[in-house]
């Protein structure tokens, strides 16, 4: 134990927030490597790049692909060439292609056979032990008022090439550093037409069996003002995460029934994570949970993901115009309409942007999460016992064990430990816990949620 706080005490780091419970202490801190990261992210990249999208005209799904300076064609290109370039940086560490498959018409918003392209840039780990994948996306088409409209103007310059500019950005950034897992920067396209890019992306990747440890999926992250309300506000932003997940088998509803754990899922504990990563690493920024898997009766890239099991949640804005959203560019009554450049606070994807980088990079460089873990119950008790075992990969220096009361929301305290059992005079009548893997240098991994042993 000695040997782990002496490691973190002398890493070069910023500490905040040290405590001390039950004779463990805890240090939140900044890795240096990532704070410098996060540094490099520019406002003014992001607008350029949004600017960029927009001049396309429209990238419907169904819009032209054979013209060069217009249509979902040319916009898949031009993405294809930006991570070409920052490929030239990497190392040869990030590989860009070019995703396609030909969809059927569905009688919907599919009205002809079409060729769907997803734009894809992977940064290969530079362990080739860790098998760990890590996506990143957000979604390329657009659309206007009429959703099989593929000709006329569709600038969808917050929905979403806001997320997809966050993706370039982060894939510029982050590709020139090395990270042990894999991460997959993604622009999607077919979300407007039924989440077709990520469907067959999240499909593929359960059938192939890629080890995809969380998917972060962005989607309209630059609007600051709402329509009707008035609300305005950059310095908040939603992290919609599932409850139940929506591929639980009988086997797991037992499990979760029987420790309640009904907002405790996988994708709620990434929700977490990011909550406090992203407060850690960017100032005066508020991470709002939302415990739905979207806004209602809607849906977003990461859905898939989730209905094929994996990982996921997504990134939106705190509230939304829906002067702007799926809207012809127009002037109706003073009152102007369109999803327009003018209309995002570049400084908002900005923030945005950062906590996805703190984020996908803290995953990266963490220890896999510990596997097996669970709580002893084989004898009733006012103490808990945690056991679990090291992950597969990189060994951890140790691990935290998360504690937080059963009406509370958020994880309210952390014992370190260098063993793989602990016991706690805590009740698990009174609170709920979880485990996550830690590296000398203080890189968490994801909470994992025990399940009763005896």
């Amino acid at each position: 134990m000695k040997c782990l706080y002496r490691i973190l005490f002398i890493t070069t780091v910023v500490f905040i927030n040290l405590t001390t419970d039950y004779g463990q202490q805890t240090a939140s801190y900044r890795d240096f490597q990532i704070t410098e990261m996060i540094k490099e992210i520019s406002a003014a990249n992001l607008e350029s790049n949004v600017r960029k999208m927009v001049s396309f005209g429209t990238r419907h799904t169904l819009s032209t692909r054979t013209e060069k300076d217009k249509g979902i064609g040319a916009a898949c290109n031009w993405v294809k060439k930006e991570f070409e370039t920052y490929a030239k940086d990497s190392g040869g560490r990030l590989e860009v292609k070019l995703d396609s498959v030909y969809l059927e018409p569905d009688g919907r918003r599919i009205i002809r056979k079409v060729l769907l392209t997803n734009v894809m840039a992977t940064l290969k780990g530079t362990d080739p032990n860790d098998k760990r994948i890590f996506i990143v996306g957000g979604h390329l088409d657009s659309r206007n008022s009429e959703a099989n409209d593929s000709v006329g103007t569709a600038p969808g310059a917050n929905d979403d090439a806001s997320g997809v500019t966050a993706v370039l950005e982060l894939a510029r950034v982050m590709s020139k550093r090395n990270f042990p897992a894999t991460i997959i920067f993604i622009a999607f396209s077919g979300e407007e037409q039924g989440l077709n890019g990520s469907t067959f992306l999240a499909k593929k990747a359960k059938d192939q069996n890629w080890n995809v440890v969380a998917m972060l999926n962005n989607d309209m992250i630059g609007n600051a003002f709402s329509n009707e309300t008035l609300l305005r506000d950059n310095m908040q932003v939603r992290v919609f995460s599932e409850s139940i997940p929506q591929n639980e088998t009988d086997a797991q509803k037992n499990i979760r029934q029987s420790t309640n754990a009904e907002n405790d899922s996988p994708s709620r504990q990434l929700a977490r994570y990011i909550k406090e990563i992203g407060e850690r690493y960017v100032d005066q920024f508020e991470v709002k949970l939302i415990y739905r898997n979207d806004r209602f009766l809607r849906g977003g890239d990461h859905t898939p993901f989730n209905r094929q099991g994996f990982t996921a949640i997504r990134f939106c804005e705190m509230n939304e115009n829906y002067n702007y959203q799926h809207q012809n560019v127009r002037e109706e009554n003073g009152i102007k309409y369109g999803d327009l450049p003018e209309n995002i606070d570049f400084e908002y994807v900005r923030k945005i942007t950062c906590v996805n980088a703190a984020v996908l990079s803290s995953l990266a460089l963490a220890p896999d999460a510990p596997q097996n873990v669970g709580v002893v119950v084989s004898g009733l008790a006012n103490t808990t016992t945690l056991k679990w075992k090291a992950p597969q990969g990189k060994t951890p220096k140790g691990y935290f064990v998360l504690m937080r009361e059963t009406y509370q929301p958020l994880w309210e305290k952390k014992f370190l430990t260098d063993k793989t059992e602990i016991t706690l005079p805590y009740s698990k009548d009174n609170y709920f816990f979880a485990v996550q893997s830690v590296d000398e240098e203080g890189h968490e991994s994801l909470p994992v949620w025990p399940v009763p042993v005896r």
